[in-house]
């Protein structure tokens, strides 16, 4: 008897696993509400230097900003630079004692760099980071560094749960996962410098890295293979309101600092509901604890309404179960590669899970140029998470699993390039390409979760996934980076997303389709599907998927 038929049992799905799910709900919430905070975390508001002595009975402040800044070259003032004397203006009396236009040099004039700050507008911000430490003109890329440290401690930290959590168990893991992230979280809210806040919201990212590693695991292994698809369409619903949600809370609180504090507190009541998440009871079996597992499954099938008494798990079937399951031999990363199907396979899907969280989080954190404010628009890239599934979901069935993720791919890249053709007084339409470019992401990323599970063999499926999501999460950690060669070419950062997303739309055209083949179970049933049709013939069947 193996662990599935012990499953078959108590029920694969039912109440028990229902409540699992929705006790594991929180975490899928605040991870979005996290991984996308820069939004208005690190959100630059329009500034300009600080300029001291300006006459209080003085009206106009227009002419006033005129005279002490000058103009970038699509016409805008400057927020960076100001001039080293005040300029003098046709018609106006701009001069406070000591000042005379006579006395400018001529030629071109001198501009120096913001010797006294910024001057921010607080109409949309009270406080974020960009503001509090001034990261700005030249301090910018510290403001974009902020997120690529959340997101490298996040690879960091999947690594450390990963191996943690099958040493020591998912739910003892999952605790380590909320303290770390309510403690670090608050320290971050409380920094007084940019180094500690840079250092905590790393630490921060490490520390949600848990939630990403430990969640899914833990509802899957509770689940029968016919249900787990659904368990994981419903489970993603999560990410999309906590998405939503941070749109409203971003409108509601306006200062980082309380911002950040509030989507931090919720990890005290999710320490609360562990008292009721079980532990995996196939884990428990890997580790020969045979009569807590026998515990857990006692539990599932009275609230399955199963009736399934002590004879039935008698303790010498178990120990039959935690015998099999110890034998298995634990994969590799290196088994990835080792043969020429699974080591193509390895490959193209780590170039499509770069390109679908590059272009995913780019596209996310970019709300910038819309014709729309930035709490309108995180609302909005939400709700277009809800279509994109069903989307998805449509077309996985009819059309194939290759085909939706090249072709979701193209759609957020084809987004993005007509984007930078589009001029930017044409902001509805920029608006409009955005939010497609958002839709399709996020039904590439929700594509690459179903085709790459069914890419890997059941001995390394877990491996695969791991591999693949640690690249994914390299991806980004790079995009935000990637906003910064605005510097060199406005419209360089939609290329540089435009253009990964359409190379991955292309590598997953060299990846087999899945759509109703058979699930493999070993490394040698993924290469014998390159072998020549008429040898494949003679090999028994593997068990075919349910569409």
């Amino acid at each position: 008897m193996g662990f599935e038929e012990l499953l078959e049992k108590v029920g694969g799905f039912g109440p028990f696993q229902l409540r699992n799910v929705a006790l594991l709900a929180l975490p899928r919430v605040l991870l979005p509400m996290h991984f996308l905070l820069p939004i208005f975390l690190a959100a630059v508001p329009s500034h300009h230097c600080a300029l001291p002595g300006a006459p209080d009975n003085f009206s106009n402040q227009d002419a006033w900003l005129e005279a002490h800044l000058p103009r970038e070259p699509d016409g805008r003032l400057s927020a960076c630079l100001r001039f080293t004397h005040p300029q003098a203006l046709p018609n106006s009396t701009l001069w406070g004692e000591g000042q005379d236009p006579g006395e400018q040099p001529e030629g071109e004039p001198s501009t120096v760099s913001c010797p006294q700050g910024w001057e921010y507008n607080h109409s949309e911000f009270s406080s974020t980071i960009a503001t509090e430490w001034d990261l700005v003109c030249e301090q910018k890329g510290l403001n974009k560094a902020t997120s690529t440290f959340f997101f490298a401690g996040v690879l960091v930290g999947a690594v450390a749960y990963g191996y943690l959590s099958d040493r020591f168990g998912r739910r003892r893991l999952l605790l380590v996962a909320y303290v770390s992230s309510l403690v670090l979280g608050l320290a971050s809210a409380a920094s007084v410098s940019y180094i500690m806040f840079a250092i905590t919201r790393t630490l921060t990212g490490m520390a949600l890295a848990g939630f990403t590693i430990i969640v899914m695991p833990l509802e899957l292994e509770w689940l029968d293979v016919r249900h787990r698809t659904v368990a994981g369409v419903l489970s993603s619903t999560f990410w999309t309101g906590g998405v939503m949600l941070l749109g409203l809370i971003g409108y509601l609180i306006r200062d980082w600092r309380w911002l950040l504090l509030t989507v931090t507190l919720p990890c005290a009541p999710g320490i609360l509901t562990l008292w009721w998440v079980p532990e995996s009871a196939r884990w428990l079996l890997t580790q020969g604890r045979v009569e807590e597992a026998h515990r857990y499954l006692l539990h599932c099938a009275r609230l399955n309404g199963r009736p399934v008494g002590e004879d039935s798990l008698s303790q010498e079937s178990l120990n039959k179960v935690a015998a099999a399951e110890r034998t298995v031999q634990r994969p590799s990363y290196l088994d990835l590669f080792r043969t020429p199907r699974l080591r193509h396979i390895s490959l193209c899907c780590m170039v499509v899970w770069f390109g679908v969280n590059f272009s995913y989080y780019g596209v996310s954190l970019d709300v910038s140029g819309l014709g729309l404010n930035v709490y309108l628009t995180q609302l909005v890239f939400g709700a277009v998470e809800l279509p994109s599934k069903l989307l998805v979901y449509l077309s996985v069935r009819h059309v194939g699993r290759r085909l939706t993720m090249a072709g979701t791919l193209l759609g957020s890249a084809l987004a993005l390039g007509f984007r930078i053709l589009v001029s930017p007084e044409m902001k509805s339409w920029s608006t409009a390409l955005a939010v497609m470019g958002k839709g399709f992401s996020e039904a590439a990323f929700t594509t690459a979760y179903l085709f790459t599970s069914e890419l890997y063999p059941t001995v390394l499926r877990q491996t695969g996934m791991g591999l693949t999501a640690l690249v994914g999460r390299l991806g980004g950690s790079l995009a935000p980076l990637a906003a910064l060669l605005d510097g060199v070419w406005l419209s360089l950062p939609k290329l540089a997303y435009g253009g990964i997303a359409l190379l991955a739309a292309c590598t997953a055209l060299l990846l087999p389709e899945t759509k109703q083949a058979q699930l493999p179970e070993t490394i040698q049933d993924v290469e014998r599907k390159s072998a020549p049709s008429s040898l494949q013939e003679e090999e028994m069947p593997m068990k075919q998927v349910q569409d």
